[in-house]
């Protein structure tokens, strides 16, 4: 089956107790509800298996309702699923092996907010046009996808990036991100971007996310968040009820250009003692300056 890198998906109209996005006005600027997820991969058995955490990803991600998700380890048949479940979303993602092989960092977005106008694909190596490549000791291909998008309503732009760094090997989280900043060298400084992605790394503790702050001009949606809920967990849970406080986050959202930042969340969402994946989704929402 070809893949389908603009596949809508179905229509949520459950609520959720935060910040909801709103179309850019003149007075408060260009608003946006961002989540970064790592859906781990369709596998396990139950009751970890992917058709038992479906429909409560399902359920979680219809109460945010988010306007952009950069997901992590999905794989073809189960970014699908997500597309059958939900309404108004479209994905755009490649395999790290090519095509629809291996998981994608996908890019889920709301059509009737966000137009993407451009997207690309690179790996994490030394060769990285070359499909599938490893260069830096990482058992597992490695790679970032980029959407340049285009608000409806406004027009105003920004890009999105989102990635999956390796949870082995340091060398290859420092060597991709230095290979991620270069090519961030390229972008246009007016033009706000959004770093999404399990970093496989904590923040505020780690050399690669002191790089992003400092080298690549980056913030972090957490700490910039004017109001905060779930502090104080892990984003990793490793299905493990109630050993996830420590507060060591390894997925984040990070920005640079104009926005602030009305919250940030760690949703520590589960039903009957079961959890959708083995992270926390982490949202931020975000407001672009209408001067920016």
């Amino acid at each position: 089956m070809r893949p389908r890198f603009l596949a809508l998906l179905p229509l949520v109209l459950l609520a959720f107790a935060a910040p909801r996005s709103h179309a850019a006005t003149a007075d408060d600027g260009l608003r946006l509800c961002v989540m970064s997820w790592n859906l781990r991969f369709a596998g396990d058995e139950p009751p970890h298996a992917w058709p038992d955490r479906r429909p409560l990803m399902r359920e979680l991600i219809a109460q945010v309702a988010p306007d952009i998700i950069g997901t992590q380890e999905g794989l073809f048949h189960q970014l699908e699923a997500l597309r059958d479940d939900l309404d108004g979303y479209a994905w755009i993602g490649l395999g790290r092996e090519g095509g629809s092989h291996g998981e994608n960092m996908a890019v889920f977005y709301r059509t009737s907010r966000l137009e993407p106008l451009a997207y690309d694909h690179f790996w994490l190596s030394d060769t990285p046009r070359t499909i599938g490549s490893m260069t830096w000791g990482n058992r597992y291909p490695r790679m970032v996808t980029i959407v340049r998008f285009r608000e409806k309503t406004s027009g105003r732009e920004f890009l999105l990036w989102n990635t999956h760094l390796d949870h082995e090997v340091e060398t290859a989280r420092e060597r991709s991100v230095d290979l991620i900043l270069d090519r961030l060298a390229a972008v246009p400084p007016q033009l706000p971007v959004i770093l999404t992605g399990d970093f496989n790394a904590p923040a505020e503790q780690s050399p690669i996310y002191a790089r992003l702050l400092e080298r690549g001009g980056f913030s972090d949606t957490w700490l910039a968040a004017e109001d905060r809920v779930g502090e104080g967990l892990d984003t990793f849970n490793g299905f493990r009820p109630g050993q996830h406080e420590g507060g060591r986050r390894i997925d984040w959202i990070l920005f640079r250009g104009a926005f602030t930042v009305s919250r940030a969340a760690i949703l520590d969402f589960s039903r009957n003692g079961r959890y959708p994946s083995d992270h926390f989704p982490v949202v931020a929402w975000l407001v672009l300056s209408p001067d920016a």
